[in-house]
Protein backbone atom coordinates (compact mmCIF):
# COMPACT_ATOMS: atom_id res chain seq x y z
CA UNK A 1 0.00 0.00 0.00
CA UNK A 2 1.75 3.49 -1.20
CA UNK A 3 1.91 6.09 0.67
CA UNK A 4 1.07 9.19 -0.80
CA UNK A 5 2.87 12.28 1.17
CA UNK A 6 1.78 15.89 0.91
CA UNK A 7 4.63 18.40 -0.20
CA UNK A 8 6.27 20.20 2.87
CA UNK A 9 6.93 23.73 2.81
CA UNK A 10 10.64 24.49 2.01
CA UNK A 11 12.10 28.33 1.41
CA UNK A 12 10.25 30.33 -1.23
CA UNK A 13 12.43 31.60 -4.16
CA UNK A 14 11.75 35.09 -5.20
CA UNK A 15 11.23 35.50 -8.35
CA UNK A 16 12.95 38.84 -9.24
CA UNK A 17 16.72 39.25 -9.16
CA UNK A 18 18.58 40.78 -6.90
CA UNK A 19 20.64 43.47 -8.06
CA UNK A 20 23.81 43.13 -8.78
CA UNK A 21 26.53 45.39 -7.68
CA UNK A 22 27.51 47.05 -11.16
CA UNK A 23 23.39 48.02 -11.26
CA UNK A 24 23.65 49.29 -7.92
CA UNK A 25 27.36 51.29 -8.72
CA UNK A 26 25.22 52.83 -11.89
CA UNK A 27 22.44 54.46 -9.45
CA UNK A 28 24.86 55.55 -7.09
CA UNK A 29 27.02 57.36 -9.79
CA UNK A 30 23.07 58.78 -11.04
CA UNK A 31 22.24 60.26 -7.49
CA UNK A 32 26.03 61.89 -7.41
CA UNK A 33 25.53 63.44 -10.75
CA UNK A 34 21.98 64.73 -10.16
CA UNK A 35 23.46 66.63 -6.74
CA UNK A 36 27.08 67.70 -7.63
CA UNK A 37 28.02 71.28 -8.73
CA UNK A 38 30.19 71.49 -12.21
CA UNK A 39 33.21 72.08 -11.85
CA UNK A 40 32.92 75.36 -13.74
CA UNK A 41 30.00 77.09 -11.39
CA UNK A 42 31.87 75.74 -8.72
CA UNK A 43 35.23 78.51 -8.95
CA UNK A 44 32.77 80.92 -10.36
CA UNK A 45 33.55 84.04 -7.86
CA UNK A 46 29.90 86.01 -6.65
CA UNK A 47 28.77 88.91 -8.21
CA UNK A 48 30.55 91.75 -7.11
CA UNK A 49 33.53 90.47 -6.20
CA UNK A 50 35.25 91.60 -9.44
CA UNK A 51 38.26 94.17 -9.23
CA UNK A 52 40.76 95.59 -10.87
CA UNK A 53 43.11 92.96 -12.74
CA UNK A 54 40.98 90.40 -11.39
CA UNK A 55 42.20 87.77 -14.40
CA UNK A 56 45.50 89.40 -15.25
CA UNK A 57 47.93 86.72 -13.41
CA UNK A 58 45.43 83.68 -15.10
CA UNK A 59 45.66 85.42 -18.68
CA UNK A 60 48.89 86.88 -18.71
CA UNK A 61 51.45 85.69 -15.53
CA UNK A 62 53.53 87.97 -13.86
CA UNK A 63 57.28 88.17 -15.18
CA UNK A 64 59.14 91.01 -12.59
CA UNK A 65 58.36 94.50 -11.60
CA UNK A 66 59.00 97.87 -13.89
CA UNK A 67 62.91 98.53 -13.92
CA UNK A 68 63.83 102.03 -12.02
CA UNK A 69 64.68 104.05 -15.34
CA UNK A 70 64.85 108.12 -15.57
CA UNK A 71 61.36 108.69 -16.02
CA UNK A 72 59.50 110.32 -13.08
CA UNK A 73 56.65 108.21 -12.04
CA UNK A 74 54.12 108.99 -9.46
CA UNK A 75 52.85 105.96 -7.39
CA UNK A 76 49.70 104.51 -6.35
CA UNK A 77 47.33 102.32 -5.50
CA UNK A 78 43.62 100.62 -6.53
CA UNK A 79 41.18 98.78 -4.28
CA UNK A 80 37.93 97.17 -3.79
CA UNK A 81 36.19 95.45 -0.71
CA UNK A 82 38.59 92.86 -0.72
CA UNK A 83 40.61 95.51 1.00
CA UNK A 84 38.03 96.23 3.47
CA UNK A 85 39.05 99.31 5.77
CA UNK A 86 42.55 100.89 4.34
CA UNK A 87 45.40 102.08 6.34
CA UNK A 88 45.61 105.49 4.32
CA UNK A 89 48.27 107.33 6.24
CA UNK A 90 50.55 104.44 6.36
CA UNK A 91 50.38 104.25 2.32
CA UNK A 92 50.79 108.26 2.40
CA UNK A 93 53.75 107.90 4.48
CA UNK A 94 55.25 104.72 1.95
CA UNK A 95 55.32 107.56 -1.06
CA UNK A 96 51.58 106.76 -2.61
CA UNK A 97 50.53 109.90 -4.07
CA UNK A 98 47.00 109.05 -5.72
CA UNK A 99 44.58 105.84 -5.35
CA UNK A 100 41.08 104.48 -6.98
CA UNK A 101 38.43 102.90 -5.00
CA UNK A 102 36.14 100.36 -7.13
CA UNK A 103 32.13 102.42 -6.56
CA UNK A 104 30.33 99.91 -8.77
CA UNK A 105 29.96 96.70 -10.49
CA UNK A 106 26.80 96.37 -13.29
CA UNK A 107 24.21 97.95 -12.02
CA UNK A 108 23.92 95.47 -9.04
CA UNK A 109 26.76 96.21 -7.27
CA UNK A 110 28.50 99.37 -4.61
CA UNK A 111 31.62 98.44 -2.55
CA UNK A 112 30.58 98.44 0.89
CA UNK A 113 33.60 100.16 1.87
CA UNK A 114 33.68 102.93 -0.67
CA UNK A 115 33.45 105.86 1.43
CA UNK A 116 36.03 105.14 3.82
CA UNK A 117 38.61 104.18 0.98
CA UNK A 118 37.16 107.13 -1.69
CA UNK A 119 37.13 109.83 1.40
CA UNK A 120 40.28 108.07 3.62
CA UNK A 121 42.50 108.58 0.16
CA UNK A 122 41.13 112.40 0.05
CA UNK A 123 41.64 113.15 3.79
CA UNK A 124 45.29 112.26 3.78
CA UNK A 125 46.31 114.28 1.30
CA UNK A 126 45.97 111.91 -2.12
CA UNK A 127 44.00 112.89 -5.37
CA UNK A 128 41.61 110.02 -5.75
CA UNK A 129 39.10 108.74 -8.20
CA UNK A 130 36.59 106.01 -8.57
CA UNK A 131 36.33 102.66 -11.11
CA UNK A 132 33.43 100.83 -12.60
CA UNK A 133 33.93 97.28 -13.15
CA UNK A 134 32.15 96.64 -16.77
CA UNK A 135 30.20 93.61 -17.39
CA UNK A 136 28.42 94.29 -21.10
CA UNK A 137 26.76 90.51 -20.50
CA UNK A 138 23.84 92.52 -18.33
CA UNK A 139 22.99 96.20 -19.20
CA UNK A 140 24.34 98.60 -21.74
CA UNK A 141 26.53 100.88 -21.80
CA UNK A 142 24.88 104.22 -21.13
CA UNK A 143 22.85 102.29 -18.00
CA UNK A 144 26.05 101.15 -16.70
CA UNK A 145 27.52 104.54 -16.87
CA UNK A 146 24.27 106.38 -15.12
CA UNK A 147 24.65 103.90 -12.29
CA UNK A 148 28.28 104.29 -11.44
CA UNK A 149 27.87 108.31 -12.07
CA UNK A 150 25.05 107.64 -9.18
CA UNK A 151 27.07 105.45 -7.08
CA UNK A 152 30.29 107.66 -6.48
CA UNK A 153 31.68 107.63 -9.89
CA UNK A 154 30.89 111.39 -10.62
CA UNK A 155 33.36 114.19 -10.98
CA UNK A 156 34.49 117.94 -9.34
CA UNK A 157 36.74 119.97 -10.48
CA UNK A 158 38.81 120.00 -7.10
CA UNK A 159 42.13 119.50 -7.76
CA UNK A 160 41.69 116.12 -6.00
CA UNK A 161 39.25 114.04 -8.15
CA UNK A 162 40.27 112.14 -10.67
CA UNK A 163 37.75 111.10 -13.83
CA UNK A 164 36.05 107.69 -13.54
CA UNK A 165 37.59 104.84 -14.60
CA UNK A 166 35.76 101.82 -16.74
CA UNK A 167 37.74 98.78 -15.85
CA UNK A 168 36.91 96.61 -19.18
CA UNK A 169 38.90 93.32 -19.17
CA UNK A 170 38.27 89.26 -18.65
CA UNK A 171 35.03 87.99 -17.72
CA UNK A 172 35.52 86.37 -14.65
CA UNK A 173 31.79 84.98 -14.41
CA UNK A 174 31.76 83.69 -17.75
CA UNK A 175 33.14 83.77 -21.54
CA UNK A 176 36.23 86.29 -21.95
CA UNK A 177 34.23 88.58 -23.97
CA UNK A 178 30.96 88.35 -22.20
CA UNK A 179 29.22 87.05 -25.53
CA UNK A 180 29.88 89.95 -27.50
CA UNK A 181 31.38 90.39 -31.06
CA UNK A 182 34.35 92.36 -31.58
CA UNK A 183 32.22 95.17 -33.28
CA UNK A 184 29.38 94.61 -30.15
CA UNK A 185 31.91 95.24 -27.43
CA UNK A 186 32.93 98.38 -29.11
CA UNK A 187 29.60 99.91 -29.33
CA UNK A 188 28.87 99.09 -25.32
CA UNK A 189 32.30 100.82 -24.62
CA UNK A 190 31.46 103.57 -26.75
CA UNK A 191 28.22 103.57 -25.39
CA UNK A 192 29.51 104.09 -21.97
CA UNK A 193 31.85 106.34 -22.48
CA UNK A 194 29.69 109.19 -24.62
CA UNK A 195 27.07 108.88 -21.30
CA UNK A 196 30.06 109.46 -19.03
CA UNK A 197 31.06 112.54 -20.47
CA UNK A 198 27.65 113.57 -21.29
CA UNK A 199 26.48 113.26 -17.29
CA UNK A 200 30.31 114.35 -15.70
CA UNK A 201 31.95 116.28 -19.08
CA UNK A 202 34.87 114.18 -18.37
CA UNK A 203 36.13 111.59 -20.63
CA UNK A 204 36.97 108.49 -18.63
CA UNK A 205 39.72 106.67 -18.22
CA UNK A 206 39.98 103.21 -20.29
CA UNK A 207 41.84 100.27 -17.75
CA UNK A 208 42.34 96.88 -19.57
CA UNK A 209 44.79 94.50 -20.75
CA UNK A 210 45.98 94.44 -24.30
CA UNK A 211 45.71 90.64 -24.54
CA UNK A 212 42.09 91.39 -24.07
CA UNK A 213 41.54 94.46 -25.54
CA UNK A 214 43.11 92.25 -29.15
CA UNK A 215 40.73 89.83 -28.28
CA UNK A 216 37.18 91.30 -27.87
CA UNK A 217 37.96 94.30 -29.55
CA UNK A 218 39.90 93.57 -32.62
CA UNK A 219 42.45 96.26 -31.82
CA UNK A 220 40.08 99.17 -31.93
CA UNK A 221 41.86 102.15 -32.01
CA UNK A 222 39.25 104.43 -31.82
CA UNK A 223 39.13 105.79 -27.90
CA UNK A 224 42.69 106.29 -27.84
CA UNK A 225 42.48 110.00 -28.59
CA UNK A 226 40.17 110.65 -25.95
CA UNK A 227 40.59 108.08 -23.36
CA UNK A 228 43.85 108.23 -21.14
CA UNK A 229 45.06 104.57 -20.83
CA UNK A 230 45.07 102.91 -18.02
CA UNK A 231 47.51 99.54 -18.76
CA UNK A 232 47.59 96.24 -16.70
CA UNK A 233 50.87 94.44 -17.11
CA UNK A 234 52.54 92.67 -14.51
CA UNK A 235 56.05 92.68 -15.86
CA UNK A 236 59.02 94.22 -15.86
CA UNK A 237 58.27 96.42 -19.35
CA UNK A 238 54.44 97.66 -19.85
CA UNK A 239 55.13 95.93 -23.65
CA UNK A 240 52.89 96.41 -26.09
CA UNK A 241 50.05 98.90 -25.95
CA UNK A 242 46.40 98.56 -27.04
CA UNK A 243 46.50 99.48 -30.61
CA UNK A 244 45.97 103.51 -31.02
CA UNK A 245 47.61 104.50 -27.69
CA UNK A 246 51.63 105.84 -28.22
CA UNK A 247 51.96 105.91 -24.41
CA UNK A 248 50.02 104.68 -21.18
CA UNK A 249 48.77 107.23 -18.37
CA UNK A 250 49.31 104.53 -15.58
CA UNK A 251 49.99 101.26 -15.06
CA UNK A 252 49.17 98.62 -12.91
CA UNK A 253 51.98 96.92 -12.58
CA UNK A 254 51.59 94.36 -9.41
CA UNK A 255 48.99 92.66 -7.23
CA UNK A 256 51.25 91.88 -4.46
CA UNK A 257 52.67 95.06 -3.55
CA UNK A 258 53.20 96.26 0.38
CA UNK A 259 50.20 97.18 2.78
CA UNK A 260 48.13 97.04 -0.57
CA UNK A 261 48.55 94.28 -3.07
CA UNK A 262 47.66 96.63 -6.11
CA UNK A 263 50.34 98.81 -7.16
CA UNK A 264 50.69 101.53 -10.04
CA UNK A 265 52.13 104.13 -10.81
CA UNK A 266 51.45 107.38 -12.89
CA UNK A 267 53.49 108.17 -16.30
CA UNK A 268 54.71 111.96 -15.16
CA UNK A 269 55.28 113.80 -12.09
CA UNK A 270 52.37 114.77 -9.38
CA UNK A 271 51.72 117.59 -11.21
CA UNK A 272 50.67 115.24 -14.08
CA UNK A 273 48.28 113.64 -11.70
CA UNK A 274 46.92 117.38 -11.06
CA UNK A 275 46.90 118.14 -14.68
CA UNK A 276 44.22 115.03 -15.38
CA UNK A 277 42.03 115.70 -11.75
CA UNK A 278 41.82 119.23 -13.27
CA UNK A 279 40.70 118.12 -16.91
Amino acid sequence: MSVHRSGTAGPRRSTGRLPTAATLLAAFAVLLAAFAVPAAAADTPARGSARLGMGVLAHDGQDGTPITSQATQTEGVDVSSHQGNVAWSTLWSSGVKWAYSKATEGTYYTNPYFAQQYNGSYNVGMIRGAYHFATPDTTSGATQANYFVDNGGGWSKDGKTLPGVLDIEWNPYGASCYGKTQSAMVSWISSFLTQYKARTGRDAVIYTATTWWTECTGDYSGFATSNPLWIARYASSVGTLPAGWDFYTMWQYTSSGPTVGDHDVFNGALDRVVALANG
